[in-house]
């Protein structure tokens, strides 16, 4: 279906007392206008015609952007912009590390540790379930990070 966006014609309706008239205006291809008088009928349907056209190029304009399905697009509109493959490469290895490291803790400081960071536990609630000392907890914890990240600037700085 073709869509016209400027209209090359107009649409001319006289009514006089003997009855309508409807004529369709355009200008040739040297510059001239012309009146075409043409049936009641084939005017209407060049009315609705020319009103779905409208309706068409309306919806288009509304609705345009919803069909880019570009990669643009959506990473414009996206809250978080998707990693790069280099990016989720090093983080992925990066995480194995840092897993590795963590099991290579002491059974105490591994514990405390994941019960810490993974668990969200206060060294309190660690301390209870351990029967031992907050501080104790907090001092545990505090020598595995640092640990784990002596070991991760060896890695990150090679």
């Amino acid at each position: 279906m073709a869509i016209f966006r400027y209209k090359s014609y107009t649409l001319l309706e006289e009514i006089s007392e003997n009855g309508t008239r409807c004529f369709i205006g355009f200008k040739d291809g040297q510059g001239e206008y012309h009146e075409l008088e043409v049936s009641p009928a084939f005017y209407q349907e060049f009315r609705r015609l020319e009103l779905n056209n409208r309706k068409i190029q309306n919806w288009d304009q509304r609705h345009r952007e919803f069909s880019e399905v570009w990669d643009e697009t959506l990473n414009r509109r996206a809250r978080v912009t998707p990693k790069t493959v280099e990016e989720t490469m090093i983080e992925s290895e990066r995480n194995e590390l840092l897993y590795k490291l963590i099991a290579a803790l002491p059974a105490i400081q591994k514990r405390r540790f994941l019960l810490y960071h993974e668990y969200d536990l206060t060294y309190c609630q660690i301390g209870a379930l351990e029967h031992c000392r907050p501080q104790s907890v907090r001092q545990s914890v505090i020598r595995a990070r640092e640990k784990i990240k002596a070991q991760m600037k060896k890695y990150l700085c090679a």
